[in-house]
C-alpha cells in the first residue's frame, strides 16, 4: 500500500512538492560519501560537501521520504539558540567558548536564509525574533538570568528585557508579566526547506534513495551502509538520523527518542489578529519545564507545540506514537488559555514525532578519519538551525579544513550512553512527572523552582 505522506504534518501537506517516493536502493553500489538520513543534517552535509568538492559521488539513504522525520514536523523555529544553553557552556568550557558558540548560531540563522535565496527555495522566511514570555512572577527569574548570561558574554546587544506593557505590544498573551526578546531567530516553512534542499543536492549530483531503511553500518577500512536491498560502500559514511538512530543496535543508547507534539489552529480572522498582535511573527515560548513553543504561520494560524507524550519502553518509535490524544487536547486547551479570545477556535491539524536527546544534552558533530565515520546528532529539539551548523562542521572535518567552526566544543564530542532499560524508562518517567509537578507548584506559589531538585539537576543544560 502506498503511504500518504501528506498526513505526516501540515508542513508536508502544504510544501507544494510531489511526495511520491524516489527510487529505492536496489543492489550494491560504490560511492565517495554515503549518508544515512534525508533530513536537514544529511542534506546540509551533502550540500556543503558538494559545494566544496563538486566531483564527489554522494548517496543519501532515507527510510521514508526526504523530510519525513523532525525536519518536516517541527515548530518552524529557525532559532539562534544552541541545544546547550550559554550559561551551561560557560560553566563547562569558559565564557569565550560560550560566546563563540552563540555567535556561530547568530550567523547560522542568516546562513539558512542565504542558501534558500541562492537556491531559489521559498521557505516563508520571516526574521521576527524570539520572544520568551514570563507567564507569572515565577518565570521572571529565568528571563533575568538568561539576559544576565548574555550580558556577561558580551552579547547584550542581542537581547532586550521587556516589561509587561512592552511584551503585550508584541503579542498579547493572558498572564504575561514580562519577556525577553532576541532578534536573531526566524520562522520558516520547514517542509519547503527540507524538500527544497533535497532538490538542490540532486541538482548538484547527489542521489537520494527513498524507502530504503538502513539496518546497520560498517566502519574502518571498508565503510558501508547496509540495507535489506543492498549495500552502499563508501570512503566515508555519515550518520544523520537523529532520534531514529536509536533504532540501530550500535546506537540504541546514544540518543533518547522523546516525543514532541503540535496542534494547529484554523486561520484566524483580522479581528483576532488585531486583538492578539503578533505582527512581527516572533517565535514564542514560556519558561515552563514541560516546554511549550509557538509560531504564527504565513497563512495566519497559531502553531502550539509541547511535550507531554510518554516515553516508550526500549526507545520504541512507532507511527501511532505521533499522535497522543491527551497531550494534543492539553495543547489545544493551552491555546485557549493563552488567548482567551480564541475560546471557540477550531483546530485543523495535529501531529508530532520524536526528537533526539543525548545523555548530556550536548549535540555531537564528529568525524573519525580512522573509522571513516562522521555523525551529527543530539539536537534536543533545537535542530532546524543547528543542523545547518552541523553540515558545515562535518564538511570541514571530512575535507580536513581547519576553521573556527571546528574548534567549537560540540566537535568530536561524545555523550555517554543512556542507562539500560528498565532504568532508562524509570528515569524518564520520573523526570516527566517531576517537571509537571514543578510547573504546577510554581504557578500556584508564584515562586520559581530552586534548580536543586534531582529532576532539575539530572537535566541541567
Amino acid at each position: 500500500m502506498t503511504k500518504d505522506y501528506r498526513t505526516v504534518s501540515f508542513w508536508l501537506e502544504t510544501c507544494g512538492d510531489d511526495l511520491t517516493p524516489r527510487l529505492s536502493l536496489n543492489g550494491t553500489i560504490d560511492t565517495d560519501i554515503a549518508i544515512l538520513g534525508a533530513g536537514y543534517s544529511g542534506l546540509w552535509t551533502a550540500y556543503y560537501l558538494l559545494k566544496r568538492e563538486p566531483s564527489l559521488k554522494v548517496a543519501i539513504l532515507e527510510r521514508e521520504i526526504a523530510g519525513f522525520g523532525a525536519s518536516g514536523r517541527n515548530g518552524a523555529w529557525c532559532s539562534c539558540g544552541f541545544p546547550t544553553s550559554p550559561g551551561r557552556l560557560g560553566q563547562k568550557y569558559g565564557k569565550a567558548t560560550a560566546a563563540s558558540v552563540q555567535r556561530a548560531m547568530y550567523e547560522t540563522v542568516d546562513e539558512v536564509c542565504r542558501v534558500a535565496v541562492a537556491e531559489g527555495i521559498e521557505i516563508d522566511w520571516t526574521k521576527g525574533g524570539e520572544l520568551m514570555v514570563a507567564r507569572g512572577s515565577e518565570q521572571l527569574p529565568t528571563i533575568q538570568h538568561d539576559y544576565s548570561v548574555l550580558s556577561e558574554l558580551g552579547l547584550a546587544a542581542h537581547a532586550t528585557l521587556l516589561g509587561k506593557a512592552e511584551t503585550d505590544c508584541r503579542v498579547k498573551i493572558a498572564g504575561t508579566v514580562g519577556g525577553l526578546f532576541q532578534p536573531d531567530t526566524a520562522t520558516i516553512h520547514p517542509g519547503k526547506l527540507v524538500r527544497g534542499l533535497a532538490r538542490a543536492v540532486e541538482r548538484m549530483g547527489a542521489t537520494i534513495y527513498e524507502q530504503t531503511a538502513v539496518t546497520g553500518y560498517t566502519t574502518g577500512a571498508y565503510p558501508a551502509l547496509h540495507t535489506e536491498r543492498g549495500h552502499v560502500r563508501a570512503k566515508t559514511i555519515v550518520l544523520c538520523g537523529e532520534a531514529y538512530l536509536s533504532q540501530l543496535p550500535k546506537l540504541r543508547r546514544q540518543v533518547l527518542p522523546v516525543y514532541s507534539l503540535i496542534t494547529l489552529t484554523e486561520p484566524l480572522s483580522e479581528k483576532d489578529w488585531a486583538e492578539i498582535g503578533w505582527q512581527g511573527r516572533e517565535t514564542v515560548a514560556s519558561l515552563k519545564y514541560t516546554v511549550d513553543y509557538l509560531s504564527r504561520t504565513a497563512d495566519g494560524r497559531i502553531l502550539f507545540g509541547g511535550r507531554g507524550a510518554p516515553y516508550r519502553f526500549g526507545s520504541r518509535i512507532e507511527p501511532e506514537f505521533d499522535r497522543h490524544a491527551a497531550t494534543h487536547h492539553m495543547l489545544m486547551d493551552n491555546v485557549r488559555t493563552w488567548f482567551p479570545r480564541l475560546k471557540d477556535v477550531k483546530f485543523t491539524h495535529t501531529w508530532g514525532g520524536p526528537l533526539g536527546w543525548p545523555r548530556d544534552y550536548m549535540p555531537s558533530m564528529a568525524y573519525d578519519p580512522y573509522e571513516n565515520l562522521a555523525t551529527a546528532r543530539g539536537y534536543t529539539g533545537n535542530g532546524v538551525s543547528t543542523a545547518n551548523l552541523a553540515g558545515r562542521v562535518l564538511t570541514d572535518l571530512i575535507t580536513g579544513t581547519r576553521s573556527e567552526l571546528t574548534t567549537l566544543p560540540c566537535v568530536n564530542h561524545r555523550s555517554r550512553n543512556w542507562e539500560p532499560e528498565p532504568f532508562r524508562f524509570i528515569g524518564v518517567w520520573y523526570v516527566q512527572r517531576a517537571f509537571k509537578k514543578l510547573d504546577e507548584q510554581a504557578a500556584r506559589s508564584g515562586v520559581a523552582p530552586s534548580g536543586k531538585l534531582l529532576a532539575e539537576r539530572l537535566t541541567s543544560h
